[in-house]
């Protein structure tokens, strides 16, 4: 989706990749500065995508790949769809 491709840092297999939402684009900008501070790998920087997404990627030590992105609008139970 971001026009990147993605490696696990230093050769490391990571086993997964997971997107945690957060609700404003200052919590994405916040969770990445605190990973990084806590040893995270930035694989990318917080960036707002053209649409309209606020998104980053971090690696845990394993290289797993984290997203943490935001579309700037809390999140509210309606939201939720049943299949």
């Amino acid at each position: 989706m971001t026009g990147q491709r993605y490696k696990y840092i230093n050769g490391l297999n990571g086993h997964f990749e997971i997107a945690l939402y957060v609700d404003t684009f200052g919590e994405v900008d916040e969770a990445y500065k605190k990973a990084m501070e806590n040893g995270a790998a930035s694989i990318l920087p917080p960036v707002l995508e053209p649409w309209g997404q606020r998104t980053c990627y971090i690696a845990d030590p394993e290289g797993n790949l984290i997203e943490i992105g935001s579309w700037n609008k809390p999140y509210e139970e309606k939201d939720l769809t049943e299949e």
